[in-house]
């Protein structure tokens, strides 16, 4: 089989190099969850196409963990190969960390790219036992395929749509990091950049961003961007702003000189950063550009309110389609894709889709990130059929997921997503103390699932971008603990599913955003306004599994899409609006 000559191939290399371990993760030099080709080396050397995934390869096996979301394709992919799964997350399963310290003796060689491989993960390895780190990019020995390095030009936002300036944001992180008594910043994470800077960029497929590096300091800006993207109108914006501009591979000799305290976030850069800046003061910390992007202004706030009523049309321009064709034309999920992707393009101010479409019906949807094939795609029928999907505008970014019942449908899958729906109300309708994370928020989205036993194996919410990357942190809603609170202003996707596997597959996703509710002598007290306008399919509620209060929170939600989507609609999407967001 191919997969198991590259890893034969791999093996011939980590002989020259005389290592023990090789380390292949699905990251790039940034730390980026989504990746340009280039960097997709896991995905040639093992044949796994999801975006999450580290592959180990030993002298004598090659093994590859991946999360809940990925399993059953893992599984797929996989067969036939000689790597193992490790279904990470589940009880029992080691880290790839801790398997290869109870694989490796001390002394032992682990070979990675050091530019690539996150410094945290790899200083755990060293505090367990010791290693001799060798650092060699495998790739450019085995792949003799590799694509070269993104090229395509930048642009400069407008602050109409940022809401703030470059100069205002430089000023805030500036003032924090003077009080961590920190001299630097070195930032290497790509949306944090862009945000600071207020560009956005083409590198990597539906994440506006571009391979950038800088370093701030109280006396002045550095960005580390190859000169080929940056045209006229760029230059012109960087030097008005006093930003120096250098080659993007500059960056790593130059860290090498910096001396004094340096503020890094070891979750956000690579080993290769840490090793070059380790002899200084390190302040292990979060970039303030993190923290203070995930707090949207008022113009991005308002912004995003306006591009989520023209994605709500969008969707049930969608559900019109599907509902009133699939049985007359021969609907793939391939074809679905391309007509909501179709739709967000004729949205003003439209970008790029925030990530890849997943259209998947039946036991298709029960893979959380599923790809539809565009050769023979499986055909739309009676059935359940998932659409998670979304757009990157000018005013904001969007994700949303609608599951459609067509036609017969089986009476337990109408449960399950009745199930999933009342989750979603729950957390939609939560108030909670100031202070409060989004682990303590979860099981309001989940308990339903869990009182028959179903779980899902990801978040229940993600943070969004803005005119960004479409998941952003550092918040988040999920089981697992995340330390960041809610805090008002931000973003918060919520969206609870139910995955069986060869049977079905359901999710129901709003965007939400924190505000304040009241203060007491309590404390203060926050809130969620729903900020995604697209109804929720009536035809796979079981009705009587709702209480009156998430009967009367579900029609006024559905009262409040059709007020804000049907002056954009024509008489028939209307009347099928006024339908499908009836009073129940």
């Amino acid at each position: 089989m191919e997969i198991n000559k590259r890893i034969e191939k791999a093996r011939e290399v980590m002989k020259k190099y005389k290592v023990d371990a090789y380390i292949v993760t699905s990251s790039d030099y940034h730390q980026s969850e989504y990746i340009d080709n280039y960097f997709k080396g896991r995905e040639y050397l093992s044949g796994f196409t999801g975006s999450a995934g580290i592959l180990v390869i030993f002298k004598k096996e090659a093994c590859l963990w991946t999360d809940g979301r990925y399993h059953i394709q893992a599984e797929n992919q996989l067969k036939g190969s000689e790597i193992k799964l490790f279904k990470q997350g589940n009880l029992g399963v080691p880290t790839y960390k801790e398997y290869i310290v109870s694989k490796l003796k001390e002394n032992s060689k682990i070979g990675i790219d050091a530019k690539i491989l996150l410094s945290s993960d790899i200083n755990e390895i060293l505090s367990k036992k010791k290693y001799k780190i060798v650092d060699f990019d495998l790739l450019e020995e085995v792949w003799s395929e590799r694509k070269n390095l993104p090229g395509g030009k930048i642009f400069i936002l407008e602050d109409k749509y940022t809401g703030k300036s470059y100069k205002e944001k430089v000023k805030e992180i500036k003032k924090i990091l003077k009080e961590k008594e920190a001299d630097y910043n070195i930032v290497s994470s790509l949306d944090d950049i862009a945000w600071i800077y207020n560009f956005r960029g083409c590198d990597i497929l539906h994440n506006p961003v571009a391979l950038s590096f800088t370093i701030i300091s109280e006396k002045k800006s550095i960005l580390y961007i190859d000169g080929k993207k940056l045209d006229k109108e760029a230059l012109k914006y960087f030097k008005d702003n006093k930003v120096e501009i250098k080659e993007y591979f500059e960056f790593f000799e130059d860290i090498k000189k910096l001396k004094g305290s340096i503020l890094v976030d070891f979750n956000k850069i690579s080993y290769a950063i840490y090793e070059a800046i380790s002899k200084n003061i390190l302040i292990n910390f979060m970039n303030p550009s993190t923290y203070l992007k995930a707090h949207k202004n008022e113009t991005e706030i308002a912004n995003t309110k306006e591009i989520h009523i023209q994605d709500g049309v969008a969707m049930v321009k969608f559900m019109y389609w599907l509902k009133n064709n699939y049985k007359k034309e021969n609907i793939t999920e391939f074809s679905a894709e391309q007509k909501i992707n179709y739709l967000r393009k004729e949205i003003e101010g439209y970008l790029d889709l925030s990530f890849h479409t997943i259209s998947a019906f039946g036991k298709n949807a029960a893979m959380m990130h599923y790809s539809a094939p565009e050769k023979k795609s499986t055909k739309i029928e009676d059935g359940v059929y998932l659409l998670d999907s979304g757009g990157t505008y000018l005013k904001g970014t969007t994700d949303i997921t609608r599951t459609f019942f067509l036609g017969k449908v089986n009476k337990q899958e109408k449960i399950d997503n009745t199930l999933v729906l009342k989750g979603m109300l729950a957390l939609s309708r939560a108030r909670f103390l100031f202070g409060a994370t989004g682990t303590n928020l979860d099981i309001l989205a989940r308990q339903f699932l869990w009182n028959v036993g179903i779980d899902y194996k990801c978040g229940t919410g993600h943070g969004v971008g803005h005119i960004l990357n479409v998941h952003e942190g550092p918040h988040g809603i999920r089981f697992q603990y995340n330390p960041q609170r809610l805090e008002v202003g931000m973003i918060v996707t919520n969206e609870p599913g139910a995955y069986i596997e060869g049977s079905h597959g359901i999710r129901i996703e709003n965007e939400l955003l924190v505000k304040e509710f009241c203060e007491t002598e309590h404390g203060k007290f926050l809130n969620f306004e729903t900020i995604t306008y697209a109804p929720i399919d009536l035809d796979g509620i079981v009705k009587n599994l709702l209480t009156k209060e998430e009967k009367n929170q579900l029609n006024e939600y559905h009262k409040e899409v059709y007020e804000k989507l049907s002056p954009y609609l024509n008489k028939k999407e209307r009347e099928f609006l006024k339908e499908y967001t009836k009073r129940i």
